[in-house]
C-alpha cells in the first residue's frame, strides 16, 4: 500500500475516533463499567451495613439458584412481561390507526395520550395507588355505586398482577403507539390505491399490505418494550409495596429486596440476581429475534 493512502486512512481513522469518542466515553462508563462492577459485587461476599468482606467464588450464584420463591418470581415476571407487550403492542395498533386519520383535535389527541409516558413513572404509580385504595380510591367508589362492592386490587392475590398489568400497558401503550403512527406513515399511498383497485378489501388490505410493511416497525416496538417491561422496577415496587415477601415480585424487585428489603440483605446476592436478570434479558430478546428471522424467512 503506497505510503501517502496509509497517512490518508490514519487520518480518517484518528477523524472518526475523534466524532466518535464522547460517545465511546458514554458508553463505557454508564453501560461497560457498571457491567464489570456488577460482576465484580455479585463475586464478592459483603456484611450487611454493605462493606465488602472478601471472595465469595460462586456461592451467590447458588444462593440465588436455590432461593425458596425464585420460581414464583420467574413465573411472575413472565406473566408481567408477556401480558404487558402483547397487550400494549395490540392496543396500539388500534391507537396507531386512530391517530393517523383526519379528525378535528387530533394534535390535542396526540399531545394527550403521550402525557403518561412523559410523566414519572412514580408519580403515574402513586396515582394508581390512590386510584386502587380500598376504602377510598376512585375504583372502588364506581364499583359500589353499581353493587360489586370494594376489591382489594393491591392486597389480593387474584387482583395484584392485573392491577400492575394495567398500570404497565398504561405507561406503555403513548411510545409504541408513535412508532407505529411512524411505520405507518412510512407506509407509501400508492400501495393502498393500487389495492383499490385491485378490489381489496379493508381487512384484506390491512392484513396483506399494513401489516407486513409495519413489521420493521413492530420489531422495533416488541424489542423496547421487552427491555422496558423487564426493567420496570417503579410500577411493581409503588404497587406491591404493602405487600411482604416475594410472592408478587418480578426479577427486577427481587434483586432489590434481596439488597435492602429482605431477611438475606445480601448485595452480593442481589448482584448475581442481577447478572441473571441481564442474562434473561438478552436470552429473551435473542429468542425474540431468531423467531422473527424465521417467521420471514418462512413466508
Amino acid at each position: 500500500m503506497p505510503r501517502g493512502r496509509r497517512r490518508t486512512d490514519r487520518a480518517s481513522v484518528g477523524s472518526a475516533l475523534l466524532w466518535l469518542g464522547p460517545a465511546l466515553l458514554l458508553i463505557a462508563g454508564v453501560v461497560i463499567f457498571p457491567a464489570i462492577e456488577l460482576v465484580r459485587a455479585s463475586l464478592s461476599e459483603f456484611s450487611i451495613t454493605g462493606l465488602r468482606l472478601g471472595d465469595a467464588g460462586a456461592e451467590n450464584y447458588r444462593a440465588v439458584l436455590s432461593h425458596p420463591m425464585l420460581g414464583t418470581v420467574l413465573v411472575n415476571t413472565i406473566v408481567w412481561v408477556v401480558a404487558v407487550v402483547a397487550l400494549t403492542v395490540l392496543i396500539s395498533l388500534g391507537v396507531a390507526q386512530f391517530l393517523t386519520k383526519d379528525f378535528w383535535g387530533r394534535k390535542v389527541v396526540r399531545w394527550a395520550i403521550i402525557v403518561p409516558w412523559a410523566a414519572s413513572l412514580v408519580i403515574t404509580a402513586k396515582t394508581y395507588v390512590m386510584i386502587y385504595d380500598y376504602y377510598y380510591g376512585t375504583l372502588n367508589l364506581v364499583l359500589s355505586k353499581f353493587g360489586l362492592g370494594p376489591v382489594d386490587f393491591l392486597g389480593s392475590d387474584a387482583w395484584i398482577m392485573p392491577s400492575m398489568i394495567l398500570v404497565g400497558v398504561f405507561v406503555s401503550i403513548p411510545f409504541t403507539a408513535y412508532v407505529f403512527v411512524a411505520g405507518l406513515n412510512a407506509i407509501p399511498t400508492e400501495v393502498y390505491e393500487a389495492a383499490r383497485v385491485d378490489g381489496a378489501s379493508p381487512l384484506q388490505t390491512w392484513w396483506r399490505i399494513t401489516l407486513p410493511l409495519l413489521r420493521p416497525a413492530l420489531l422495533v416496538a416488541a424489542v423496547l418494550n421487552i427491555i422496558n417491561v423487564f426493567n420496570s422496577f417503579p410500577i411493581i415496587y409503588v404497587l406491591n409495596d404493602r405487600n411482604p415477601g416475594f410472592a408478587h415480585d418480578t426479577t427486577i424487585t427481587f434483586m432489590y429486596k434481596l439488597a435492602f428489603k429482605s431477611a438475606e440483605k445480601d448485595v452480593g446476592m442481589s448482584a448475581a440476581a442481577g447478572v441473571f436478570n441481564v442474562v434473561l434479558i438478552l436470552a429473551v430478546v435473542m429468542v425474540y429475534l431468531r423467531f422473527t428471522r424465521w417467521r420471514e424467512e418462512t413466508a
